[in-house]
């Protein structure tokens, strides 16, 4: 049975971590699946939107403790990574929401904090407790929890490991709301919905490049501002810019027409 369930409707691709019984923990093929699914779908210009969700009652309960003490057991091939879902949310060129509609532990907060969205549950348990478990956070959390929370956040939640619940979650800065756990998802969907059929493929994707590679870069206000101009210079009186306007003012949904698996070009900074 597949570990990350999908359903796709009107532009938007929910995909949803399948181990119910384990609370989603995570593995390896889940990890693997995932992965796969943010390449097709960063492809498909059908899908205008990514939500990433859990199966109820759990968003991931973290790294699968089967294995007893031996859940980080020295790894044994080549193939180990600490960041095992590639690409990550952020390199995609579709924006991606997190619907973390229950607890998220370990590598099931550090996944949602490579998302552009977080939603979280009130009254769920959030934590990346690995400085408690003997080894450390993964999934580039180390990059992505202070650029999204900033540095004193970050180190209280990497360096403690402590718990907290949604509403702390939106205090640290990790998360945009907390919700009643069975409001994230609808919530995250309508979200989605808003953006598949209003904001134009192409200007998503390339604002969304901007801000993830300037945290990723460092670049500063100078060049932030050439690249902004640059990329004005590609949109500006295209077949898009032209549509957004109209349907505006003609106050009805626009019907973009740049696609971005075949328009896509080199970003000016790369």
């Amino acid at each position: 049975m597949s570990e990350v369930l999908v359903e796709i409707v009107d532009g938007v691709a929910v995909l949803t971590l399948n181990r119910p019984q384990q609370r989603n923990a995570f593995s390896r093929n889940m990890g693997r699946e995932l992965g796969n699914l943010y390449r097709r779908f960063d492809a498909d210009d059908e899908v205008r939107v990514l939500v990433l969700t859990g199966t109820p009652p759990a968003f991931c309960a973290g790294a699968d403790l089967d294995s007893g003490a031996d859940t980080f057991a020295a790894p044994t091939d080549d193939a180990f990574t600490a960041s095992p879902v590639n690409p990550p949310a952020f390199g995609l060129r579709k924006p991606v929401i997190a619907a973390v509609n229950g607890h998220a532990i370990g590598i099931g907060l550090t996944l949602a904090m490579q998302a552009d969205i977080r939603f979280v549950a009130d009254g769920a348990k959030y934590a990346i407790p690995q400085v408690r478990r003997g080894v450390i956070p993964d999934a580039m959390s180390h990059w992505t929890v202070p650029r999204v929370a900033g540095m004193a956040a970050a180190a209280e939640i990497l360096l403690t490991g402590r718990t907290f619940d949604g509403p702390e979650a939106v205090r640290l800065g990790i998360a945009s709301r907390s919700l009643p756990a069975d409001e994230v998802l609808p919530a995250a969907l309508a979200i989605a919905r808003d953006i598949a059929t209003n904001v134009a493929p192409m200007s998503a994707a390339l604002s969304k490049r901007l801000l993830w590679d300037t945290a990723r870069h460092g670049f500063t206000p100078e060049r932030v501002a050439r690249y902004e101009t640059e990329l004005h210079h590609r949109v500006m009186g295209g077949a898009d810019a032209v549509e957004g306007v109209r349907a505006f003012l003609d106050r009805r949904d626009p019907e973009w027409s740049a696609r971005v698996s075949a328009d896509w070009r080199e970003l000016p900074w790369l």
